[in-house]
């Protein structure tokens, strides 16, 4: 029972249109499965992620129109890294960011790593960070078909940010029930604030990684576009997730228990600060009900809402994801 890493990231948009621009023609990920929430089916649900959707590589976003402004803030997901190989990448990056004007900070040091700090158009709170010295989780594999060089693109998801104002509770969830230990931390950005903390499961590295930020300025966050809904951490299988329901039972968390995703299956629960987790299993994956070659083209359904499709897609945004074979 040993977490494997970040299995996605899932964040809020206001415009799937935009938002579907911005992550494959600008980023250069792979949009991978267009699908809907399943707990609102009148919105839209994007994976984005590496040529074929491996755990540990989507990036989501929920379409919520009306969303409003997020106010940042404490008890939040306030970051989300993406990987890329190599320092050259971030020296490719740079210089894409400053030539479609995309706002970010140059390149840095975040311990013994170079990033690059960026917003989305939508304020998203950005991380590409350098696997040049990465010795853990591998990373995926960037799509062929990539509007980046293959060489340069996003592999994976890196480490999730997490703001709170009381860290004993969240380090007590992060190394006593879950399997994630302390692995290190970073002076913090922002002046007179404690360093942050560096948290690793599984084999470590990047896609590994919790990054936790103590902070005694700042209201809670409330949350609208751009900002992140929730973080999950991968489990191999469904009978290692349901000795995971078991075991946030012992500790009186209260959970959903086991819930089917289809593409995997899920169990989601708070942390003491109210952050949302979620467990989810590596597989069975995406290529499940579409083929690889034609991944996010067409809006998937999961087989118990094939029923509704009429209704569904009459509430939908038409959305233009197919591209010439």
């Amino acid at each position: 029972m040993e977490l494997k890493g970040i299995h996605h990231v899932s964040a809020l948009t206001a415009n799937a249109k935009n938002n579907y621009h911005f992550y494959t023609e600008l980023l250069g990920m792979r949009l991978v499965k267009k699908t809907v929430n399943q707990d609102d089916t009148s919105v839209y649900h994007l994976f984005y992620a590496d040529e074929v959707g491996n755990p540990g590589t989507d990036l989501t976003f929920f379409e919520i129109p009306h969303a409003g402004t997020t106010y940042q803030g404490i008890s939040s997901i306030s970051g989300t890294s993406l990987r890329v190989p190599n320092d050259a990448a971030l020296d490719y990056f740079e210089n894409h960011f400053n030539e479609y004007d995309i706002d970010h900070d140059g390149i840095s040091n975040q311990g013994e790593r170079k990033v690059i700090h960026f917003r989305d158009p939508e304020r998203q709170r950005l991380t590409l960070i350098s696997d040049e010295t990465n010795a853990g989780v591998a990373g995926g594999k960037v799509w062929e078909h990539s509007s980046v060089p293959v060489e340069k693109g996003i592999i994976g998801l890196g480490p999730s940010k997490l703001t709170v104002q009381d860290p004993g509770p969240t380090i007590n969830v992060l190394t006593e029930l879950l399997t994630f230990k302390q692995v290190g931390s970073y002076p913090s950005q922002i002046g007179g604030q404690e360093d942050i903390l560096v948290f690793s499961t599984g084999e470590g590295g990047t896609g590994a990684e919790i990054h936790l930020e103590v902070r005694n300025d700042l209201p809670r966050e409330r949350p609208g576009r751009g900002s992140v809904h929730h973080v999950a951490f991968r489990v191999a299988n469904e009978e290692e997730l349901t000795l995971w329901r078991d075991r946030l039972q012992e500790f009186r968390l209260p959970n959903s228990g086991l819930v089917e995703r289809f593409y995997f299956k899920s169990l989601y629960f708070r942390e003491p600060n109210g952050i949302l987790f979620e467990l989810a299993t590596d597989g069975p994956g995406f290529a499940t009900d579409e083929d690889v070659e034609y991944l996010g083209e067409s809006l998937a359904l999961p087989p118990y809402f094939e029923d509704q499709r009429e209704e569904i897609e009459g509430k939908l945004k038409p959305l233009e994801t197919e591209r010439e074979h």
